[in-house]
């Protein structure tokens, strides 16, 4: 038997966990060889089969503000695990994006547990990002594989002297037949007729905050210019669905908020159905890109930590969405901090919906863009490299 402990946190990567742990059970089967799987995570991952330590889904943060209340609750969670690994260590380890806290997982692997191999997978993008001139993780010398899900981001580490394995992004995976744009709006209940428009906000509790309200707000915008405009917005956690209705009330929009017990389930319908999305940046882009959806990225931080970022750490990238930082280019239109208005992500909004060159443009970039992640089979090959170290 193999003991193998799965590390990640917010909701991408519980989803990304979930995803890699039904691999690792397909890839283990194949091999006759028996997982244990302990793992820090969230829901969607215990219910793919893991035994959670502790549920990380909602403990990210961005910035050092934002990140204060869960101070407590991670030292707490850094105890538990210190034990798992002095009383019951692994045979190995894979960490998954959640930079901070698996950045000092994998040090401390290193001194307490050197021989057991540690696996990055979706590593931080620095390949894209510096901090100050040319600053960067220690990754490369904590980890004894690193599985990269963009080809930029595999020549960044080769280059720097990491073991990397190019596996392709996890998101082709995901790329199920959708069902016909009428089927969708019949299981969603929309109209014929009627427009959808996504709002996308958060997978941190920080973003309901900072993001939703002003997302909410130009819903608001668009609603009273097309009342056709029919608003969605799917729950990444449940314990999100009170915050994002009460949003939805106080910019007077029209909307169903999708309760996170049946978003996954839904998620299909809601692409499909979707004539476009206002979100933040991340994961989702991609998977919006992926399927086809024209969207609006924003993002917002407190004005504390912008300024740390700014003017102390010389935090500065071209791009925040992942679909510009991969194509280089600004294909998805972004407003980030005071440029972060419900005026400003309606006058983006409005081409997106009315004038087909606007979205022809974007889903000939989203082509363009999908040529560049790999092929299908992702995880699978990801979870091979993974027991292949595991058997070593």
């Amino acid at each position: 038997m193999a003991r193998l402990l799965i590390s990640t946190g917010e909701v991408s990567g519980d989803l990304h966990g979930s995803l890699l742990i039904e691999a690792l059970k397909r890839q283990a089967e194949k091999q006759s060889l028996t997982l244990d799987l302990i793992a820090l995570g969230g829901p969607r991952m215990k219910a793919s089969g893991a035994e959670l330590i502790a549920n990380t889904a909602p403990m990210g943060a961005i910035g050092l503000w934002e990140a204060l209340p869960l101070v407590i609750p991670t030292l707490r969670v850094q105890a538990k695990t210190n034990e798992l690994l002095k009383h019951s260590p692994p045979d190995a380890v894979v960490l998954i994006d959640y930079m901070g806290a698996n950045i000092r997982l994998g040090n401390k692997l290193k001194s307490l547990l050197p021989k057991v191999p540690v696996i990055y997978y979706i590593a931080p993008q620095e390949w894209a990002w510096r901090i100050g001139d040319s600053g960067t993780t220690d990754l490369i010398g904590f980890t004894d594989r690193i599985l990269s899900i963009f080809k930029a981001e595999a020549d960044f580490y080769a280059k720097r002297g990491g073991n990397v394995t190019w596996v392709g992004h996890p998101m082709l995976d995901e790329m199920v037949s959708l069902p016909t744009p009428e089927q969708a709006r019949h299981q969603l209940g929309i109209k014929s007729g009627e427009k959808v428009l996504l709002l996308l906000p958060a997978s941190r509790m920080q973003e309901l905050r900072y993001l939703m309200p002003t997302l909410a707000r130009a819903a608001a915008l668009l609603q009273r210019r097309d009342p056709s405009i029919k608003v969605l917005v799917p729950a990444g956690m449940e314990s999100f669905e009170k915050p994002l209705k009460e949003s939805l009330d106080k910019a007077g929009v029209h909307g169903r908020v999708v309760a996170a017990i049946q978003a996954d389930r839904l998620k299909p319908a809601l692409f499909s159905a979707a004539d476009l999305a206002l979100g933040k940046s991340g994961t989702v882009n991609m998977e919006l890109a992926l399927h086809g959806v024209p969207q609006v990225v924003g993002y917002r931080v407190s004005r504390v930590t912008a300024f740390v970022a700014r003017h102390i750490l010389r935090f500065n990238v071209k791009h925040i969405s992942p679909v510009n930082l991969l194509l280089n280019q600004r294909l998805v239109p972004e407003l980030v901090q005071d440029e972060f208005t419900p005026e400003a992500l309606a006058e983006l909004a409005i081409p997106l919906l009315e004038d087909n060159k606007s979205r022809k443009l974007m889903l000939d970039g989203y082509k363009r863009l999908k040529k560049d992640l790999g092929d299908p089979g992702v995880t699978d090959r990801a979870a091979f490299e993974i027991l292949n170290l595991i058997k070593k």
